[in-house]
């Protein structure tokens, strides 16, 4: 049998992939995992009691909540006005903080590449912390109210819009920049006239899809002490109110299913119904 022949007989016999033995990492890693939710399970002591119990409390919670209590419906409404406005603000202000940011992070625009990197780190590190983290950070610095719960979406914002802001400049066609460049622009006439018009649709759809994610994260803030509709909330299941936090839960419900409608109507109008529904 020649070798060419041995080998195509090799390649044949030889079982597929996924019949293979796994690599002695791989079995480690699995077993780690294993053996750490385990041992949160022993330690967290989690029974099988309690989750039969709350089937039957889940049912008396909805049993209590119906029919969502009206009484306070135009301080909620209040309350839940004050949510969208700290997510609308915060949202902009990250927005904003966030072109700069990602310009000096973008490695073809960085006037510096340590620049790059440490601003990358610096928003890499802005999005690793909780969102609810960062309003208790600003609970303490600010104290109790909206103004906290502003500055924790704008630093969420910005950890968040950076990074997506970043990637696509570095992803704009060198076409019209070396264009521009050809009749003497500068790097500020360069961004202005072609980094930042190419990458505006893409933009815009990660500042709406930010705004939704403000939203939804602005009214756990207020748990926290962050203002806005959380507080109540929290008030209401503390008292065992659940008529009125069946209320506050439909409020919240109505306003993202609105904020995700406004931004899917947007984006739409930005990019053409014929873009978005034409099929891969």
């Amino acid at each position: 049998m020649s070798i060419g022949l041995r080998n195509d007989y090799a390649t044949v016999t030889q079982p597929p992939a996924r019949m293979r033995r796994p690599r002695w990492s791989t079995v480690a890693i699995v077993v780690f995992l294993l053996a750490l939710a385990g041992h949160g399970l022993y330690r967290m002591n989690i029974s099988f009691d309690r989750l039969l119990r709350g089937p039957s409390n889940l049912w008396n919670f909805f049993n209590s909540a119906f029919p969502p209590a009206t009484e306070r419906a135009p301080a909620l409404a209040s309350a839940m006005l004050e949510t969208i406005e700290m997510a609308v603000i915060g949202t902009v202000i990250g927005i904003v903080l966030s072109v700069p940011a990602a310009l000096l992070a973008a490695a073809n625009t960085s006037p510096w590449p340590p620049v790059a990197v440490a601003m990358r780190f610096v928003l890499t590190t802005l999005r690793a912390i909780p969102d609810l983290v960062w309003a208790l950070i600003f609970v303490m610095s600010v104290g109790i109210g909206p103004m906290a719960g502003i500055l924790a979406i704008a630093v969420d914002v910005l950890g968040f819009a950076g990074r997506f802001f970043a990637e696509r400049i570095e992803e704009v066609e060198r076409g019209p920049i070396d264009a521009l460049r050809s009749t003497g622009a500068g790097s500020l006439a360069v961004m202005a006239g072609a980094v930042l018009p190419a990458s505006f649709a893409s933009f815009t759809a990660t500042s709406l899809y930010c705004l939704e994610k403000s939203i939804r994260g602005a009214t756990v803030l207020g748990m926290v002490g962050a203002g806005g509709i959380g507080g109540e909330l929290t008030t209401a299941f503390t008292v065992r109110a659940f008529d009125t936090a069946l209320t506050i839960i439909l409020m919240i419900l109505v306003v993202v299913l609105l904020a995700e409608r406004l931004s899917s109507t947007v984006r739409r109008r930005m990019l053409g119904a014929d873009q978005l529904g034409r099929s891969i």
